[in-house]
């Protein structure tokens, strides 16, 4: 029980934050877990015939990543309701330097049982998920 209760929380109240740092070993570990193998995630030459920047982290991969500081607050999984976001951005990963994807988890609404937390996701200073948000159980 972490106590976290709706009394408890505010709108616009940051409930956490968090960096995950992204490398193409990431992608590739990402790959096998997932079954994605899609060159676009590991081969700069297939990205790049079809328009990309270059490697891009899995979208799904991300998305994992930026609920993981809400699951950390709340102290339970099994609390995460309902779970969405819209991808806007790609997030390139460079050969040598990676990625580095920040995550902000505000409190956006609060109904007596059920806190929306909206997520702030970015990489590079622009945001790469859109409307993403988290509905938990506060009871």
């Amino acid at each position: 029980m972490t106590g976290i209760t709706a009394l408890s929380l505010e709108i616009g109240q940051v409930v956490a934050e968090a960096e995950f740092a992204l490398s193409r070993n990431s992608l590739v570990r990402y790959a096998g877990a997932s079954g994605d193998f899609n060159a676009i995630h590991y081969r700069d030459d297939v990205a790049q015939s079809v328009g990309l920047p270059g490697v891009l982290a899995h979208g799904m991969l991300t998305m994992g990543l930026a609920v993981q500081p809400v699951v950390d607050w709340i102290g339970d999984p099994g609390r995460v309701l309902d779970y969405q976001v819209r991808f806007t951005r790609p997030v390139p990963v460079d050969a040598a330097e990676g990625a580095l994807v920040r995550v902000t988890a505000k409190v956006g609404a609060l109904e007596t049982d059920i806190a929306r937390i909206d997520l702030t996701v970015t990489f590079d200073g622009a945001t790469v998920l859109g409307k993403a948000q988290v509905r938990v159980s506060v009871a």
